[in-house]
C-alpha cells in the first residue's frame, strides 16, 4: 500500500488550486494572489492585471480632469498672452474655448505653436486647432482606451447628460490605471533627490519625502508622530485626495498638487511664504 508523502500532497493541492475554474472576480483575484505568492508572477504583472480588471469597471468620470482643474486656451487671446500658460502647465495638447468653457471648438498641440515664431504675422490659432472628441461620463474606459487606439486621439473631452462640459480625459490617464504612473521628461529621475529647488525659488518635492528630511532641507518643524511622509501631511491637511494645481498653506509653506492621480500624490511644488498664518485648502 501507497503512503502519499507531504511533498506530493501538497503538489496536489497546488496543481488543484491552479487548474480550477474561478467562478467569481474575487476567486480569480484570490487565485493571482496566490500564483504571487508563490512566485508565478512577479508584482508588476500582478499590479497590471489588477489594474487591467479595474479599468473594465470604471467610467470616464472616475478619472477625469474636473472641468474646474481643466488648463484650456482662450481663442480670443493673443498667442503672445497665452504661450507663456502653455510653458507653464507643460502639456502636449489643450482644449481652445470660445466664449466659455462649454463651447470647445478643437484641440491645440503645443508642438504647433512653434510656427507662430516661425511666422507671427501669417498665423492663426483657429488652422491649427485638431477636432474634440465628446463622449459621455459613463464611458467605460476599456472601450476608450480601444477607440484612443483605433481614432489615433489622446484626448476626450468628457460631457454630462445635458451637454456641459465636465471635464476631459487622456490616453495617458487611462493607462495609467494599469502600469500606474507614466513620468514624463517633468517628473524626477530615479536618482534624483526627493527634494529638488528650482529656478524660481520654489521646491519641486517627492510626496514620499520623510518629514524629518522636509525639515532639514527646508529648515521646517513639522512634527512626524501622525505622518511620516510630506504627501501623509498635506493629505491631512485637505482631508482627501486633492488633485492638481489644488493647494494648501500649512505653517509657513505653501504647498500644491502638481502630479497626483485617483489614487495617491505624487509631486508637490512647495513654496516658503513670508506669513506664518495657516489657511484653508484651496
Amino acid at each position: 500500500m501507497d503512503d502519499p508523502s507531504p511533498k506530493s500532497g501538497w503538489l496536489e493541492r497546488l496543481g488543484a488550486m491552479l487548474i480550477r475554474k474561478p467562478e467569481d472576480r474575487e476567486q480569480l483575484i484570490t487565485l493571482l494572489h496566490s500564483a504571487f505568492e508563490r512566485n508565478l508572477l512577479d508584482s508588476d504583472a500582478l499590479s497590471m492585471i489588477e489594474g487591467v480588471m479595474q479599468v473594465s469597471e470604471m467610467q470616464a468620470r472616475d478619472i477625469m480632469v474636473p472641468r474646474s482643474q481643466m488648463d484650456v486656451v482662450d481663442i480670443s487671446k493673443k498667442p503672445e498672452t497665452f504661450i507663456p500658460f502653455v510653458i507653464e502647465t507643460a502639456h502636449s495638447r489643450f482644449p481652445v474655448i470660445e466664449g466659455s468653457e462649454d463651447e470647445i471648438i478643437g484641440v491645440l498641440l503645443a508642438k504647433d505653436l512653434l510656427r507662430y515664431y516661425a511666422d507671427p504675422e501669417e498665423f492663426n490659432i483657429r488652422d491649427m486647432l485638431r477636432p474634440a472628441v465628446f463622449i459621455p461620463e459613463s464611458k467605460r474606459l476599456n472601450v476608450l482606451l480601444k477607440d484612443f487606439r483605433s481614432n489615433r486621439n489622446h484626448m476626450a473631452i468628457v460631457v454630462n447628460e445635458y451637454g456641459g462640459v465636465a471635464g476631459l480625459v487622456t490616453i495617458e490617464d487611462v493607462l495609467e490605471q494599469i502600469v500606474g504612473e507614466i513620468e514624463d521628461e517633468y517628473d524626477f529621475n530615479e536618482e534624483e533627490d526627493n527634494i529638488v529647488m528650482e529656478a524660481d525659488g520654489r521646491y519641486r518635492v517627492k510626496a514620499i519625502t520623510e518629514i524629518d528630511n522636509f525639515n532639514e532641507v527646508l529648515g521646517a518643524n513639522f512634527s512626524n508622530e501622525d505622518f511620516d511622509t510630506i504627501g501623509g501631511l498635506v493629505l491631512s491637511k485637505f482631508g482627501r485626495l486633492p488633485v492638481r494645481n489644488e493647494s494648501a498653506i500649512i505653517g509657513p509653506f505653501k504647498f500644491t498638487v502638481q502630479r497626483a492621480d485617483s489614487r495617491r500624490l505624487h509631486v508637490l511644488k512647495v513654496e516658503k511664504l513670508e506669513a506664518t498664518v495657516e489657511t484653508p485648502a484651496e
